[in-house]
């Protein structure tokens, strides 16, 4: 990747990543979680004025990734290629927004950037050699102790660890207990949720030990990035996988990006799965500790997707490939899921029923149906131009007054990582514009305007209907205007297309005022969530 020529920006710098996963197995509906996550998050960001960079990639050094390739009768490298061009092409299916990519086994930036960070940690007196003897899961690449065990079992994959004796290079954790929970203690590291927060904090109060970092080439097979200086071990690939988010910044090849986005930046974001929380809560720490480099300052922390109740696993055969979830019923329908039907940072079920009900109720039977509805009025009624309300009446319309704080809202709940309640934060508001369409009857009042037909207070008074028409029309026009700038991180592809029929292409960088839209012309169109 060429070096960037940055220019000075005095917006506020974020950067944001996923983990990057191994490329052993096609991408599942579990990561496409993950990423719909940290690409809302981006998209929000942006949407407020920050200058985003948002990354993602593959974790291809593994020993995993071995095994599967070797169990596939095929070279790694070929194994390893196939993988990661599919969750590449995830940019697509997912409307991804992120701005690089890293492949740990084939990007020149990071092999340079992690044998870097190591020198900096082994420099600082860090890293040594010990022999060591423990019980290792391949599924997680890591040790545990038999007290972290369930029943003599991998906690996270419910298989039985393997014994494992050799000679490693080792990082002196333990030398940073006090550092990261003071860190903690002061919030410079903020962990959502809460309770994953006092997760590691327990950890790190039971105290730390050291761990291995890395690997005997021959039990990798030869794959991974070689321990500096001793060819005959490959660094450990959470050591590797870990240094993907600064060495996809430059870090050890050209800093211009590290600078603006890691060193200087305001805000340095993990998006991950609660099952690596204790890598990137304390390994993490702890190396940029040791290597001179500012600390994360926000992990956000999602739950696991299971499928019709079961977790996903290749052995159960229910890894669903979200490239076929999102060509179904469109890519927003598979983002809406996500984001609503899973809670932000907890576990959540997968099921085809609720995804379709999901669909039809929801995106089109109450967003769908409410846009063309409204839209197809202006077009009938005022010849699709939107025309003004009546001089004071948005200051006492119910609906206009409801929308009049949303975006705020809304933005409250994106920042504090809550897609769901943001979701249904707006579908109240979508359900009581659709019960104001019903109440003011917008077409019986033009037919009274139309006829001279009145009754009540504006009896005999067509232009009173006309006008309370046009203020209806306006308002829920308003209300469109509102949602589309709201759902543009959650539903990106939706709220260009909500934007293109109120006569606003391109879609809105922020708050937008529904006077702009008087004299716009409208566009009811095809529905914005036909059903299927």
């Amino acid at each position: 990747m060429p070096a960037e020529t940055l220019e000075p920006d005095a917006s506020p710098h974020r950067y944001i990543t996923s983990a990057i996963p191994y490329v052993n197995a096609a991408p599942h509906v579990g990561f496409a979680l993950e990423m719909v996550q940290a690409d809302a998050l981006a998209r929000f960001y942006r949407q407020s004025g920050d200058e985003v960079r948002f990354q993602t990639g593959t974790d291809e050094n593994s020993l995993k990734n071995v095994q599967a390739a070797n169990l596939a009768g095929i070279p790694v490298v070929e194994l390893v290629q196939r993988n990661a061009l599919r969750f590449l092409a995830l940019k697509d299916s997912l409307d991804l927004s992120f701005d690089d990519f890293i492949r740990t086994s084939t990007d020149p930036r990071h092999g340079k950037g992690v044998e870097r960070l190591w020198k900096a940690c082994c420099d600082n007196g860090d890293i040594y050699k010990s022999a060591y003897r423990g019980l290792y899961c391949t599924g997680c690449e890591q040790f545990y102790g038999l007290d972290d065990l369930l029943d003599g079992r991998c906690p996270e994959h419910g298989t039985i660890p393997e014994q494992v004796e050799e000679e490693n290079w080792f990082f002196r954790l333990s030398r940073y207990r006090d550092r990261l929970r003071s860190l903690y203690a002061r919030g410079e590291i903020e962990i959502v949720p809460e309770s994953r927060r006092n997760e590691v904090l327990a950890w790190i109060e039971q105290g730390l030990t050291d761990f291995s970092i890395s690997r005997s080439a021959a039990r990798a097979g030869g794959w991974g990035i070689p321990v500096p200086g001793d060819p005959e071990q490959v660094i450990y690939v959470w050591f590797d996988a870990l240094g993907s988010y600064v060495t996809g910044l430059g870090y050890g090849s050209d800093e211009a990006l590290l600078s603006r986005y890691w060193t200087g930046s305001a805000s340095r974001e993990h998006v991950i799965g609660k099952g690596i929380t204790r890598f990137h809560a304390v390994y993490w720490p702890g190396m940029l500790l040791s290597a001179g480099l500012p600390v994360p300052t926000r992990i956000l922390v999602h739950g696991y997707v299971t499928v019709e109740g079961r977790k996903i696993g290749k052995s159960a055969g229910n890894a669903i490939d979200p490239v076929p979830l999102a060509a179904e019923l469109g890519t927003d329908a598979l983002r809406y899921y996500l984001l609503r039907h899973i809670r932000s940072t907890g576990d959540g079920d997968f099921s085809h029923d609720r995804f379709r009900q999901a669909y039809e109720s929801e995106l089109a039977g109450q967003l769908g149906n409410l846009a063309h509805r409204v839209l197809s009025m202006i077009e009938r009624y005022c010849g699709g131009i939107l025309p003004a309300p009546p001089d004071g009446f948005a200051a006492t319309d119910r609906l206009s007054k409801a929308g009049q704080h949303l975006n705020t809202t809304v933005a409250g709940h994106l920042q504090a990582f809550a897609f769901d309640h943001a979701l249904d934060t707006l579908w109240l508001f979508i359900a009581e514009a659709n019960r104001y369409v019903s109440e003011e009857e917008p077409w019986v009042l033009a037919r009274k305007a139309a006829s001279g037909q009145d009754s009540g207070q504006d009896s005999g008074d067509p232009a009173a209907s006309l006008a309370k028409l046009h203020g209806c029309l306006f308002s829920l026009a308003g209300a469109l205007q509102t949602i589309a700038q709201c759902i543009a991180p959650l539903l990106p592809a939706a709220s260009r297309r909500l934007s293109e029929k109120l006569g606003k292409d391109g879609g809105y960088s922020g708050p937008a005022s529904p006077d702009a839209l008087i004299g716009t012309r409208v566009a009811a169109g095809a529905p914005l969530f036909p059903m299927r």
